[in-house]
């Protein structure tokens, strides 16, 4: 069970924490001192990177997170609300990402091999939305996880 506990809270460090940090810090350094070919070229290489993380750690909450429903609380049915909610919004944290990588970041790569900087801001601008959305689900979701028990 520890090492379960362990994967899911480690998984959603490396996703959340490296959300919170592109959002909340790298993002507005680049916008301020980077002109957008290499703004743009610089977004595709950190997500180039970052993304195969967020997909290990999708993985790994998912797989982590059901096996403790399942192990700890013997399933759906025996699961307390918090856990259903941690689980729906989880699921829909999944979803966005899912479309951020095969929609807008389909397009800012394109763009940027294409040297089609304002397609490729367009891209980016998608991207930032929907990672600010994620970033802040996940922050409540993380709050769910750690009140949820004291609150049910």
């Amino acid at each position: 069970m520890s090492a379960m506990v362990t994967l899911h809270v480690l998984s959603v460090v490396i996703w959340v924490g490296g959300m919170f940090f592109a959002y909340m810090v790298l993002r507005p350094v680049a916008a301020a001192q980077l002109e957008p070919p290499v703004r743009l070229t610089l977004w595709v290489g950190v997500f180039g990177r970052f993304f195969p993380w967020v997909w290990l750690s999708v993985l790994i909450i998912l797989g982590t997170g059901l096996w403790m429903m399942f192990g700890v609380f013997g399933g759906f049915a025996g699961s307390p609300l918090y856990i259903h909610a941690m689980f729906g919004i989880g699921i829909v944290m999944m979803l966005i990402f899912m479309h951020v990588f095969f929609a807008p970041y389909g397009r800012l790569k394109r763009a940027v091999a294409a040297q089609d900087w304002p397609a490729g801001g367009q891209a980016l601008a998608q991207i930032r939305v929907l990672v600010g959305t994620n970033t802040m689900i996940g922050l409540c979701n993380i709050a769910i996880a750690a009140a949820g028990r004291y609150l049910a």
